[in-house]
């Protein structure tokens, strides 16, 4: 039986080497955005053929069908700004340790809600809940990639080219964008479609990223 002093080295000595490398870190991360990107497509199915019988019958099915390929459109942005976000704090960490790497794990589990929370939306786009309940889980990984990055900044494991200012943006625009979702998550209240044609919007610029006067500094 060993020490309790033993074991408690032990315990320390394990959690200083445990999950140093951000490149297996990294990796891990494309591999489950790729599964979550992929099973958002599961939700979208062609239109039942018994049902079509005309160009007029296909051409109102696949209008009946355009929201739920918004709210997919919309899911697969919001996972891909995500993963450009995680990946450019990457680039500018040194190395990983235990507290980050669980931090990066709890995020990639938001990330593995989203199937769920896309097809929660589809399913109930006219309820001001699965709106709510879709933007709660935009706010989870926004606020776990931005805790993320202040304990690596805190626990200086960012690496030394990446100064104060390139630190500031990067949690500037994490800040910036779950304002954005917030206020579009609001106007629910007034209506569902217009909650989710505003956070759309916002995406679009984060994933066009216009140089137009105040767009360029969101």
């Amino acid at each position: 039986m060993l020490h309790p002093h033993a074991a408690s080295d032990h315990r320390k000595r394990y959690n200083a080497v445990a999950g140093r490398s951000i490149e297996r870190l990294a990796a891990l991360s494309d591999g489950v955005f790729a599964v979550a990107m992929t099973l958002l497509l599961l939700d979208l199915h062609a239109p039942a053929k018994e049902l079509v019988e005309s160009e007029a019958d296909l051409w109102h099915a696949l209008v009946a069908l355009a929201p739920r390929l918004l709210v997919y459109v919309m899911s697969f942005m919001t996972l891909g700004i995500f993963w450009v976000g995680q990946q450019t704090q990457h680039n500018h960490m040194a190395r990983s340790d235990r507290n980050l790497t669980w931090l990066h794990l709890a995020f990639l589990f938001s990330v593995t809600l989203m199937p769920f929370s896309t097809i929660l939306m589809a399913e109930f786009i006219r309820f001001r809940l699965a709106v709510v309940v879709y933007w709660l889980n935009i706010v989870l990984l926004g606020g776990l990639l931005w805790i993320s990055w202040r304990y690596a900044r805190h626990a200086q494991l960012v690496s030394g080219e990446a100064d104060t200012e390139i630190a500031c943006n990067i949690e500037r625009r994490i800040i910036i964008a779950q304002s954005l979702y917030a206020f579009g998550a609001l106007l629910c209240v007034f209506d569902t479609y217009v909650s989710l044609g505003f956070i759309a919007l916002v995406q679009l610029n984060y994933v066009i990223a216009p140089r137009i006067g105040l767009l360029s500094r969101i």
